[in-house]
């Protein structure tokens, strides 16, 4: 969506308030399938920031995620977590990961989330 969804938008807002991080989504992006939770911009920055210190060769990229200043606007990205990019029958990693997707590159998306069990 070269125009980002209003309808979109407006859950990115209510996320990103701390209304709640419940929100689950599926959207489809560059031809990728990612679902799971939404995140607000900043509890995300700091869970990515906690895996990069815990990592032995990754930490010193942790400050990059913590070093960040609030933004004027709606917001233009969607922070998942517990999230998976779906593949066939497959979710990758199986354990939930961390992304960061533009609102302008989801071609489509639902509500909910799909797990494979």
């Amino acid at each position: 969506m070269s125009k980002p969804d209003e309808l979109l938008v407006d859950v990115a807002v209510m996320v990103e308030s701390g209304q709640s991080n419940q929100m689950s989504l599926t959207v489809v992006t560059g031809g990728a399938v990612i679902t799971g939770r939404l995140a607000p911009e900043a509890v995300w920055r700091q869970r990515v920031s906690e895996v990069l210190t815990d990592s032995a060769h990754l930490g010193e990229f942790a400050g990059t995620f913590t070093a960040s200043t609030p933004k004027d606007g709606p917001p233009t990205h969607l922070h998942f977590h517990v999230a998976r990019i779906l593949q066939g029958a497959v979710g990758i990693p199986e354990t939930g990961g961390m992304y960061r997707v533009s609102m302008e590159d989801v071609s489509a998306w639902t509500v909910g989330d799909f797990s494979y069990h």
